[in-house]
């Protein structure tokens, strides 16, 4: 028997609130279809890859329109990719949805990711089932998994074991590249006439799957709850030592809103925004220096400790490391069937590495610490790109400031002491119970999903907007997946993708930052956000993030 605690036992019992109309219930629901959409970019090659999803229209779910299919229809469902808080919920509201359609109808959730439907792993999720996991955290309830859906083969394996469990529908929960998948799947089983509609639901931690249509993607405001907590516990811990300067590392690989979001609920001494640097040009001594300067400045203040935040993927936005990485992207996927590589040892790796980079990349190669380098030429992501989450950008930053502080000090620049801790938050966040605003934002993606099934609709990703209002005034409805598409380099070779959506830099968000990051710099304004709440206030227990805030705040006043 499961053992739970007695926060569990309560937040199974969260009843969780439903989007706007999607609360009338499933067969109270219209469509209504707007205007028809293109994509990010590479419009043509998008079109030609994908023409039977392409050039889709807006839907939108409202009390008049066009009535919903009573088609008793079984659906299958994915977890894919890195977990996220409120995914149990997805799959909560996608289950009441349809067996608020139809009692007949079933859901089936494959195990292990997308090899599940592949391989034809499952289990038919029933209510006994589905209502242990109700509000909590993480993807154990079928198990999610990296493997990507893109092969005829795969495509065909699929269909059969949909066919054998008379499947019409598949839910693929995930983030930018799943929901990729997704689109190729919806484009493979439209083209057949199988049948068979695919529906993605928005989901990353990282914030970077999000546009007009899609305003957060869920776990985002769990995720950086959590962080902010443990920010707020180190701070307090600073203020009380007053001997140590604290290097946070953030998820957040290809964009920094975690990073964002977190120094704006918590106020730290020093944020770095990968983005920024990018946009600046910044090389990796100037990020020293900068940071060095303020380290060396709070000193005279008598602070001889601090607070940085680093999001993870900064390394990949400093352009010069930019540039080498993006090389060693390609060498590595070139090497990966050299045996005379792949026999080397580390030294001897460096130096076939250094042989084939230009002159700059080598040369800044070189002057990294070993440690960092064999980090740096780990086996790649599924996507064929750096783990930088492995890669210890924290300390690389701590080596290097201690060298610059120390010349300082030759030079009568910096008189102070300096202690240093490392930190890496990333497991942590990802299923951290959900927060109140996650398990109702899944529990409605995961009914407004089944919805898009019965309107027969596929190669859309369920779409939940006007989120900074109760959920009562929450508006459902899909956005076609090619809306959000362009051609990208992936594994050297040219791929559509989903489009990241990176911190804007002129966005209010970044500019709240900007205007307090001096202030925040030189005084404590440390704010200690704590546990997130579950039981009280509205105004602590249902507030969303300050990013999601500011972004809906300037989209008003722009109407």
């Amino acid at each position: 028997m499961r053992e739970i605690s007695p926060l569990q036992k309560e937040r199974l019992n969260y009843k969780p609130k439903l989007a706007g109309v999607l609360a009338n219930g499933i067969n109270s629901i219209k469509l209504t279809l707007g205007e028809k959409t293109s994509a990010q970019g590479d419009v043509e090659e998008i079109k030609k890859l994908f023409p039977a999803v392409f050039n889709k229209p807006i839907a939108k779910f409202d009390t008049t329109g066009e009535s919903l299919s009573t088609e008793q229809k079984n659906v299958g469902v994915i977890l894919s990719g890195g977990q996220a808080p409120g995914g149990h919920n997805v799959i909560a509201g996608l289950f009441d949805a349809l067996k608020d359609a139809d009692s007949n109808n079933k859901l089936y959730g494959f195990l292990g990711g997308p090899s599940g439907i592949v391989e034809g792993k499952y289990i038919e999720l029933t209510g006994d089932i589905i209502d242990k996991y109700r509000n909590t955290g993480g993807f154990d309830i079928i198990g999610s998994g990296r493997t990507k859906l893109e092969t005829q083969e795969q495509f065909e394996k699929a269909l059969v074991v949909c066919k054998n469990l008379n499947i019409k529908a598949i839910v693929i929960i995930g983030g930018d590249d799943s929901n990729t998948n997704a689109c190729l799947l919806a484009q493979w089983m439209a083209q057949n006439n199988t049948g068979i509609t695919v529906i993605g639901c928005p989901k990353t931690i990282d914030g970077d799957l999000k546009n007009d249509q899609i305003e957060i993607s869920f776990g985002f405001d769990t995720a950086t709850k959590t962080y902010a907590e443990l920010v707020g516990n180190i701070q307090r811990d600073a203020n009380s030592a007053k001997k140590y300067w604290h290097f946070i590392k953030l998820m957040g690989r290809s964009a920094s809103h975690v990073c964002l979001e977190v120094a704006l609920q918590t106020q730290p001494n020093i944020t770095l925004i990968g983005e920024e640097v990018e946009a600046k040009k910044q090389s990796l001594d100037e990020i020293v220096s900068y940071m060095a300067n303020i380290i060396a400045t709070r000193a005279k203040l008598g602070k001889n400790f601090g607070i940085a935040l680093i999001p993870e993927g900064l390394i990949e936005f400093i352009p010069e490391m930019k540039v080498m990485i993006a090389s060693l992207n390609d060498l590595t996927a070139k090497l990966e069937n050299n045996s005379e590589y792949q026999n080397a040892s580390n030294e001897q790796k460096y130096q076939i590495i250094t042989s084939k980079l230009d002159e700059n990349s080598a040369k800044l190669f070189n002057s990294l610490p070993s440690s960092i380098k064999a980090q740096l030429l780990m086996d790649r992501d599924p996507h064929g790109n750096v783990q930088v989450s492995k890669i210890e950008t924290e300390k690389l930053l701590i080596e290097m400031i201690k060298t610059k502080l120390s010349k300082m000090k030759e030079e009568g620049k910096y008189d102070g002491k300096f202690s240093d801790q490392a930190h890496f938050f990333g497991y942590e966040g990802r299923c951290a119970m959900p927060s109140n605003f996650d398990a109702d934002y899944c529990y409605s993606l995961g009914y407004n999903a089944f919805a898009l099934i019965q309107s027969n609709l596929s190669g859309y990703l369920s779409s939940i907007k006007n989120t900074t209002k109760p959920a009562s005034q929450w508006l459902a409805g899909g956005v076609p997946l090619t809306m959000m598409m362009n051609m990208e380099r992936r594994h050297g070779e040219i791929k559509p993708v989903i489009k990241k959506a990176l911190v804007e830099l002129d966005s209010p968000v970044f500019k709240e930052l900007e205007k307090n990051r001096e202030t925040w710099a030189m005084n404590d304004c440390y704010i200690f956000p704590g546990a997130i709440q579950y039981f009280g206030p509205s105004d602590v227990c249902d507030t969303t993030t300050i990013t999601l805030q500011l972004e809906q705040e300037k989209k008003l006043l722009n109407v």
